[in-house]
């Protein structure tokens, strides 16, 4: 057992020493990741970095994902785990952690790095509107994430699930232009605070602005939603509606065609550069 146990530390210090580990980061409970977690920088706001331990040479690319955390969950419940009796049950409704390591086995032209954005409220929506200068410091982060990695390049991905959608608007409503490093930016029933006329240009430039952008988002139909008696969102302030909205105004400059499949309607671009999911038609 004894000489198993040393075999098994060697090679994991091989694995380690053959492996770059990024400035600040350490190794995480697997052995094939790093993490790096900055807090309160700027104040009410969690940072944390998940990256492979390798994909870090001189000619990789990094492909860079911000994804605002939804309302009422920590970190730790985004990246998900096993459920065990007692447990909190959101630990079991993201699992972006799975996820992420699904996607670095199938992409391999790319090196996922993900940033999970947390804050003191546990709702960007709640956090936006209680702090001065907000989108400023989203603005902050935004930049301080991407130079982390700046001498690859980083294509930048913005996300986000149910709230957090508020840190994307948040941002656009910051820089006016989409920065060109910005790939692909995905709603995941986030849409809620969506506006024809003070994202819809900003959208509509950004992804005419040149190839390699993409916009995604999937909403259901939380419009038709009862809680306690009560409508979940008003007829128009869901992220049903909204998602509609984007859909139609995108109209005007691209064509889309349309698949149903079940309860999902599926709008896009012939070129997959735009992707409009419907649940609950």
């Amino acid at each position: 057992m004894k000489r198993i146990l040393i075999l098994l530390a060697f090679i994991t210090i091989c694995l380690i020493t053959r492996s770059q580990i990024l400035p600040g980061f350490k190794v995480s409970g697997l052995p094939d990741e790093q993490q790096l977690v900055i807090e309160e920088s700027p104040p009410g706001i969690r940072i944390l970095i998940n990256a492979p331990l390798e994909g870090f040479k001189k000619n990789d690319r990094v492909l860079l994902v911000l994804y605002a955390l939804p309302n009422g969950n920590t970190i730790e419940q985004t990246f998900g785990k096993k459920i065990s009796p007692g447990d909190d049950w959101h630990f079991d409704i993201q699992h972006i952690a799975a996820q992420t390591r699904f996607l670095r086995n199938v992409v391999d032209e790319r090196t996922i790095v993900v940033a999970y954005l947390e804050n003191s409220f546990r709702s960007w929506p709640a956090w936006v509107a209680k702090t001065p200068d907000a989108l400023i410091k989203i603005n902050s982060v935004v930049n301080k994430l991407s130079n982390l990695f700046t001498q690859w390049n980083p294509e930048i991905v913005l996300t986000g699930h149910s709230g957090g959608g508020r840190f994307i608007f948040s941002y656009l409503n910051q820089v006016k232009e989409i920065p060109q490093n910005i790939s692909r930016i995905a709603f995941l029933d986030s849409s809620y605070g969506y506006e024809d006329t003070i994202h819809g240009p900003i959208i509509n430039r950004w992804l005419k602005s040149g190839k390699g952008r993409f916009l995604c988002a999937l909403a259901y139909n939380d419009s038709i939603v009862i809680y306690n008696g009560k409508q979940l969102v008003s007829p128009t302030g869901g992220t049903w509606y909204r998602t509609k909205m984007m859909k139609n105004y995108l109209s005007q400059e691209f064509r889309f065609k349309t698949k149903i499949a079940d309860s999902l309607l599926w709008s896009y671009t012939p070129d997959r550069m735009i992707s409009i999911l419907l649940s609950g038609v």
